[in-house]
């Protein structure tokens, strides 16, 4: 979590949102589930990210948007077998404030990378399996 907000220092847009540092204590401590595998993961976030931005085309940015939209990316996750929790947060975030989609979605997937990137390290440091799985 300190390397995303180094780096978001750097490009001056923050990184690190409140649903990836539970996605990182889901990776960190809980590396075996489903929801801590790299498709749930970066999958289940980015989709949730695009399902905050389609409701925000169809109905706007607002509080009633948000609790649509974190209600669809949960069943989005599930239909694209990508479940991870913390990420329905994320469509809600999109869909109360709308941030710029190219900006938002990019700095998303270069942040869940880093995740990913940081579990696989902690694996290896504490010799541990991390992914279980990639797909």
């Amino acid at each position: 979590m300190l390397l995303l907000v180094a780096l978001g220092t750097v490009l001056h847009h923050p990184l690190l949102i409140p649903p990836l540092a539970a996605s990182m204590a889901l990776v960190a401590a809980s590396p075996d589930l489903p929801l801590s595998q790299p498709r749930s993961v970066i999958g289940g976030q980015l989709l949730s990210a695009l399902t905050g931005f389609a409701v925000v085309a169809v109905a706007g940015p607002g509080l009633w948007s948000a609790a649509v939209a974190g209600g669809l990316a949960l069943g989005a996750m599930m239909l694209a077998r990508a479940p991870h929790s913390p990420a329905a947060a994320t469509a809600v975030i999109v869909a109360l404030g709308s941030p710029p989609f190219w900006t938002f979605t990019g700095l998303l997937a270069a942040s869940c990378v880093l995740l990913v990137a940081a579990g696989r390290l902690m694996a290896r440091a504490t010799r541990r399996t991390y992914p279980v799985y990639w797909f």
